[in-house]
């Protein structure tokens, strides 16, 4: 839809006026004359084809006068609201950051997996609200509910386990913040994923009082155990210049918990083993939390010359070729 940002200038199509009235009295004056006794041997002559050439060329320099005040009206986009129907929840990652995370049975450790899918996962929900927390021996919000994809990604990419001083696994306290962070939302459906690689071994919050309360508030919990079966190498300590040292060391997951934690908010447990199902874990989660919210739309005008200046030079040329070749006069 086409806006004028200066319609004054359409009173300059007035001119067309005086024109056309200048063009029928010079052609009625063009005509060469001579007198004869009769013109009835001509009355079946027809109209000339360059009579109509030449009409059609005045024609074209009307069109682009035409189109030049239309250029200096300044045509735009026209701006507008538009409402339409997406997709759009409230939702808070959880993030275990406990030094098991780097533990290396996904690559290269269960964290930096864990963080690139998490990444990739809000880029794609641009209408949520999104916050992230993290966790280890305590819940700590790292960045409030937002829409700002770009910051929530940076804020993901920047987890590391260095942001936490408290040692342990507080499941509970985990939940517990993300509840904190997400109850005020304002979208009718409210999630948390929570991920993480152990058993619920410190913190102020037991995870099934937790899960009580989300359960109590309508918000439903995912939650993803990371980890393979088996062993994984897992840093135990670390040498004299400061480098994690590794060892072979079994993989608790408290699985039972995490599937209670789940049934209770009516939301779903699974289980990452690599790096493919844990990237297969989130796309199934997108999935899920989809709800239909109604969006407002503003289309910002801006200056749209381009076609104008093609029909005009498409124009201009049209009227070149004809003047240089079927209307062309030899002296």
């Amino acid at each position: 839809m086409m806006n004028l940002a200066n319609p004054g200038f359409l009173w300059l199509f007035l001119l067309f006026v005086p024109l056309i009235a200048w063009w029928v009295w010079s052609r009625k004056k063009a005509n060469p004359s001579m007198r004869i006794s009769s013109t009835s041997a001509f009355q079946a002559l027809p109209t000339s084809w360059k009579v109509y050439a030449i009409h059609f060329s005045f024609a074209l320099k009307l069109a682009a006068l035409a189109i030049l005040i239309i250029i200096l009206c300044r045509p735009q986009s026209y701006d507008k609201w538009s409402e339409s129907e997406t997709n759009g929840t409230d939702i808070v990652l959880s993030i275990d950051i406990s030094a098991s995370m780097l533990s290396r049975d996904l690559q290269p450790n269960r964290l930096e997996a864990a963080k690139e899918v998490a990444a990739d996962f809000v880029a794609k929900r641009e209408t949520d609200n999104i916050g992230i927390v993290i966790f280890s021996g305590e819940g700590f919000t790292l960045l409030p509910m937002t829409t700002h994809q770009a910051m929530l990604v940076n804020t993901i990419n920047e987890i590391n386990i260095n942001m936490l001083d408290a040692d342990g696994t507080a499941i509970g306290d985990g939940i517990a913040t993300a509840i904190n962070r997400i109850e005020g939302g304002k979208a009718k459906s409210k999630s948390i994923i929570l991920l993480t690689d152990g058993t619920n071994n410190s913190g102020i919050v037991a995870p099934l009082t937790a899960a009580e309360i989300a359960q109590q508030k309508g918000i439903r919990i995912y939650t993803i155990g990371i980890g393979t079966h088996g062993t994984a190498d897992t840093p135990y300590a670390r040498g004299f210049g400061g480098e994690l040292l590794y060892k072979p060391m079994p993989v608790t997951i408290d699985e039972p918990l995490l599937k209670k934690v789940a049934e209770m908010t009516g939301g779903k447990y699974f289980r990452a083993t690599d790096n493919n199902v844990l990237a297969d874990v989130f796309t199934e989660i997108d999935k899920l939390e989809k709800t239909k919210i109604d969006t407002k739309n503003f289309s910002l005008s801006y200056d749209n010359y381009l076609p104008w200046a093609w029909a005009l030079l498409i124009v201009v040329m049209l009227n070149v070729v004809m003047q240089y070749t079927v209307l062309r006069r030899i002296p």
